[in-house]
């Protein structure tokens, strides 16, 4: 090729990676749009600003029912924030970076909340939600009888994935203590496929989610905090730092915790109302947490396939609830379980195509906008069954 046509040649292809980079930037404000519930028109019931250790306002009141709350971080860390009820998280949002804001709605009965302000460490705020006939009239809506079967089958879902994920677990330390760092690694993975599954539940259970899956972000003093424990402790070591030491005790104690969280599997309430957010709120997570970037701080492109197989379990999870829900939306809405079906197949089909080994760097770039705009769409559309149900 002549020296005009090679410098031509050049020009077009940097221009294609401009584009393939700005579709996937696109992307991803696309999703993180989406997961503002209350849009740009509705003003928010609450807003609350996050600082360094506290919330403004720290105690809030307000009527039940379908209520938005804008979050503002104004510390200079990463946040999340939730609503508590005892050990329980109601909603949540996370990943919220220094300077921005997030929108979160959420149906609320009358009782008295928790709210975490920043850091895990930080002082909690208090929520207190009173008595209205709107919070009245959404308790009356549902009947129970419609959900007998999809509650008995996931909660049989849970526990059988809850052992899986204390054998694999037990793997996983038991290749720690025979000093064995590849084989450690393999059991690592293994052992955070049965968790992803359960996760859309499983983190909800706050005191254990902060001992099985604590991130060092949200800690004080981050991978040197004593609260660094659970799987991304275990994960920085391995994978990170390359070496075994020191996490047989870590490794330990998420046996232990897992097993704990096993038993609490089988006897926390799972309602109806609770039942149809799950999986809108696992798929929430997971685009904020942004796809084709490995969840927490430790990841490169070497471990995209780590990502992928965490990211297959989460979709497992998903579509096990969006199956049982089927059973009720198939008779109250045809066309909506024709869209679940398909929404889950695309970003099933994403997944598949991200996987294949010869897949070029801007096949890939592309795919990671495709899936990252796929789960936005199957949020959206997860985010339709409350209503079409009678739980607005």
């Amino acid at each position: 090729m002549s020296g005009p046509e090679t410098s031509r040649a050049m020009q077009l292809a940097v221009a294609g990676a401009a584009v393939l980079a700005l579709a996937g930037g696109a992307a991803f404000w696309y999703a993180t749009e989406q997961s503002r519930q209350a849009g740009p028109d509705r003003a928010a019931d609450q807003v609350v600003t996050v600082t360094g250790g506290r919330c403004d306002p720290q105690t809030i009141t307000l009527p039940g029912g379908r209520r938005s709350f804008e979050i503002v971080n104004a510390s200079d860390r990463p946040i999340e924030w939730e609503i508590l009820d005892g050990v329980m998280v109601v909603a949540e949002r996370e990943n919220i970076v220094p300077g921005f804001h997030q929108m979160l709605t959420v149906q609320l009965t009358p009782g008295d909340y928790e709210i975490t302000c920043g850091l895990l460490s930080s002082p909690r705020g208090v929520l207190h939600v009173t008595a209205s006939d709107e919070a009245a009239a959404a308790a009356s809506e549902v009947t129970l009888r419609q959900f007998l079967g999809p509650l008995a089958e996931y909660r049989v879902y849970l526990v059988m994935q809850g052992r899986a994920a204390v054998k694999a677990a037990t793997a996983l330390r038991d290749a720690i203590a025979a000093g064995d760092l590849d084989a450690a690694r393999r059991a690592w993975m293994a052992a955070r496929l049965p968790w992803r599954r359960i996760e859309p539940l499983a983190y909800r259970i706050a005191d254990l989610q902060a001992v099985i899956d604590p991130q060092a972000a949200y800690l004080a003093g981050r991978e040197a905090d004593p609260g660094f424990i659970g799987y991304h402790r275990i994960e920085y070591g391995l994978f990170t730092r390359g070496s075994i030491e020191g996490l047989l005790p870590v490794a330990d104690r998420l046996v232990a915790d897992l097993e704990t969280l096993n038993q609490r599997l089988k006897t926390t309430e799972v309602t109806p109302a609770l039942l149809l957010v799950l999986p809108a709120d696992m798929t929430g997570r997971i685009v904020e947490t942004r796809p084709g970037a490995a969840e927490g701080a430790f990841a490169d492109q070497d471990l995209d396939e780590r990502h992928l197989a965490e990211l297959e379990a989460s979709l497992d999870g998903i579509a096990k609830l969006t199956g049982l829900l089927g059973q009720i939306v198939s008779v109250a809405d045809p066309a909506l379980e024709a869209e679940l079906t398909a929404a889950l197949d695309r970003v099933a089909g994403d997944l598949a195509r991200l996987r294949k080994a010869d897949a070029t760097p801007a096949a890939a770039d592309e795919g990671r906008a495709a899936l990252t705009r796929d789960l936005a769409g199957l949020k959206t559309t997860l985010g339709k069954l409350p209503p079409v149900i009678g739980m607005s």
